[in-house]
C-alpha cells in the first residue's frame, strides 16, 4: 500500500500538477488509509474491496478504536478523506494495478450547503483603518491587508508573492493559485498606495536584516512573511477594530467576493477573480446576497408578510 500511495502522489504532483499544500493534505488522508488498513493486516491493494472501503469510511464517522483515531471527524473532513481514497483506487485501476476500482461505488457524505462568512463593507473598512500608523510593522501589515481585500486572493498566494509580481508601474497583482495556475488581479487605489508605502519606506529595512529574497512581504528578520504570520496580524487588527465575529484570511476572501457581486459585478468575473476553475463554485455568494435581498424585501413590502 505504501508504494501504491506514493505512487499516486507523483501522479497527481507531475501529470496534474497539484500544489504542494495539495499533495501534502493527500499523503495525511492517504496515510491514515493505509494504516486502517494495517490494523486489518492488509498490506496489498489487491487485496481491498467495497467493504473495507466502506468499513473505514464508518470508522472515520464514528468514534475511533484505540490507535487508529483519536476522535470522530467532522463531515467535510471525512468527505475530503473518502475523496482521497477514491482518487487513489482510481489511479490503480487506470494503471493496471488492480483488477477493478474497489471505490467506485463508495459515496462520501453529503454535506449541507455552508454559506461563506463575510463581513460588511463598514466592518472591512474598520478592520483596515484599524491598522494604522507611521511605524514599520504598520506599514506593512497596512499593506498587506489592503492587498488581501483588494484581490480576494488566499492567503498562501499573497504570501507567496514576489516584488516583481506587484510591479509599481501597473495596478495589477499576478497571483499563482492550486494547480501552479496564474491568474492577473487588479489593485485597488487603496492597496496600490499602501504597496508603495511598504516597499519605499519598509522593505528595504527589512531586507538588509536578512539574506536576499525576492519575497514581497518580509518579516523582521528579512525572511518571507509565512501564513502563521499574517494569521497574528489579521488577529491583531480584528482586536483593535473592536470585531467580535470570528475573522480569519478566508474572511477577507469571502468578503471580497460577496461585495463584488452585491456591487454588480458578474458572477464569470468573479470567478476569474478568485481562479476558481468552476462557476458552480462561485455562485455559492450569490445565494449570500440573495439572501440579503430577501431579508431587504421582508422589511420593507407592505405584503411581504
Amino acid at each position: 500500500m505504501r508504494a501504491a500511495i506514493d505512487g499516486y502522489l507523483r501522479h497527481i504532483t507531475i501529470e496534474r500538477g497539484l500544489s504542494a499544500n495539495t499533495v501534502a493534505a493527500y499523503r495525511r488522508d492517504l496515510t491514515r488509509y493505509a494504516a486502517w488498513l494495517e490494523g486489518l493486516g492488509i498490506q496489498n491493494p489487491t487485496e481491498i474491496d467495497e467493504t473495507h472501503i466502506a468499513g473505514f469510511t464508518r470508522q472515520l464517522q464514528t468514534l475511533a478504536e484505540p490507535g487508529v483515531l483519536a476522535q470522530p471527524l467532522a463531515a467535510t473532513s471525512v468527505a475530503r478523506i473518502v475523496s482521497s481514497v477514491r482518487g487513489l483506487h482510481r489511479f490503480l485501476a487506470e494503471e493496471g494495478e488492480t483488477v477493478t476500482d474497489a471505490a467506485r461505488e463508495v459515496k462520501p457524505p453529503k454535506l449541507g450547503m455552508r454559506l461563506p462568512k463575510a463581513i460588511t463593507i463598514e466592518q472591512m473598512t474598520g478592520l483596515l483603518e484599524a491598522t494604522g500608523g507611521d511605524d514599520p510593522l504598520a506599514l506593512r501589515d497596512r499593506a498587506l491587508l489592503e492587498l488581501l481585500y483588494a484581490t480576494g486572493a488566499r492567503v498562501s498566494e499573497v504570501v507567496a508573492l514576489n516584488v516583481d509580481d506587484v510591479g509599481s508601474d501597473d495596478d495589477f497583482v499576478r497571483v499563482v493559485g492550486k494547480g501552479s495556475k496564474q491568474r492577473v488581479v487588479p489593485v485597488g487605489s487603496f492597496a496600490r498606495a499602501a504597496l508603495d508605502a511598504y516597499l519605499v519606506r519598509v522593505r528595504p529595512l527589512f531586507s538588509a536584516r536578512g539574506r536576499a529574497t525576492p519575497a514581497l512581504f518580509l518579516g523582521l528578520r528579512g525572511d518571507r512573511l509565512g501564513r502563521q504570520g499574517a494569521w497574528l496580524v489579521i488577529q491583531a487588527a480584528a482586536r483593535r477594530a473592536g470585531l467580535e465575529t470570528h475573522i480569519s484570511p478566508h474572511t477577507f476572501r469571502h468578503s471580497f467576493a460577496t461585495h463584488l457581486i452585491t456591487g454588480g459585478a458578474d458572477v464569470r468575473v468573479v470567478q476569474d477573480l478568485l481562479g476558481h476553475a468552476s462557476v458552480t463554485t462561485t455562485q455559492i455568494y450569490t445565494q449570500v446576497t440573495a439572501d440579503t435581498l430577501r431579508d431587504m424585501y421582508q422589511t420593507a413590502h407592505p405584503r411581504a408578510r
